[in-house]
């Protein structure tokens, strides 16, 4: 166990030999962090929380009150092969959020990135892996293999289908459930979800020039106005990035996409 001098850790919260907590780290009461676990510099850890397995977390996150973080996967085929969660930087986590662990079948790690925000009751589920300034309202959740890309915008009480590709800079309203993959930058509502045309609030889109906003509509008219196959519009999408690089995340996406996307 390796505990810096100026994290604070309070009296009734076990840390187990084996974890290593970085500088001015701070655990509230009635935690327990288990021997493989590592946090990074400046983290703050409410009480009544429980980190577990093969966890590493970045610098300067906030983990509320009551919250598990790397537990086993709810994955029946799990057997406790080893496997692990990586959460980066900057991000706040609510209260009662769950965050698994990754199965062999995944790859064996769960990921998440920096500068998210997870309100109260998330649920991000084995072998999920989300970008960075990803917004997840209360109680939304992601089954197991799920892909978030960057500035995404999951409302409350979304749900999202094991194995779906949630694209970059897309915004789910309330109460939507996602069946199938989301290409980048639409806005979605329903259950089940379905296009309501282009998430101009993204940060991708806002910090985007005109010239590629317009290439962003240009592909969603491709898609759901004259659509057009997949292949067809893989084809535009790789014409345009040499001029458009923020349309990389329509590439990414597609590379990625195996359920077929929302209509």
């Amino acid at each position: 166990m390796l505990i810096s001098s100026s994290a604070t850790i309070a009296a009734s919260s076990i840390v187990e030999p084996g974890a290593l907590i970085g500088a001015h780290v701070v655990i509230g009461p009635f935690c327990i962090i288990s021997a493989s676990v590592q946090i990074g510099e400046g983290t703050i850890i409410s009480p009544h929380v429980v980190i577990n397995g093969n966890t590493k977390i970045g610098t300067k996150n906030q983990i509320g009150m009551g919250s598990s973080i790397g537990e086993i996967s709810q994955d029946l085929k799990y057997a406790g092969e080893p496997s692990g969660l990586v959460i980066g930087d900057g991000n706040r986590i609510g209260c009662h959020t769950t965050l698994h662990r990754g199965t062999e079948q995944g790859g064996g790690m769960t990921r998440i990135g920096n500068l998210n925000v997870f309100e109260r009751g998330v649920h991000i589920g084995h072998d999920c892996q989300v970008g960075n300034e990803v917004f997840m309202g209360e109680h939304s959740g992601l089954a197991g293999h799920v892909g978030v890309g960057d500035f995404s915008h999951i409302a409350a009480l979304c749900a999202i289908h094991q194995y779906c590709v949630v694209g970059a800079g897309t915004r789910l309203l309330q109460r939507s459930g996602v069946v199938q993959d989301v290409p980048p930058f639409v806005l979605a509502e329903g259950n089940h979800a379905q296009p309501k045309g282009i998430n101009e609030q993204s940060a991708g889109y806002l910090g985007a020039d005109a010239a590629q906003r317009a290439a962003i509509h240009h592909l969603y008219d491709l898609i759901y106005h004259q659509q057009a196959v997949k292949e067809q519009v893989m084809e535009e999408t790789t014409r345009l990035c040499v001029e458009y690089p923020l349309l990389r995340h329509f590439s990414e996406f597609f590379l990625r996409s195996a359920r077929g996307i929302i209509r």
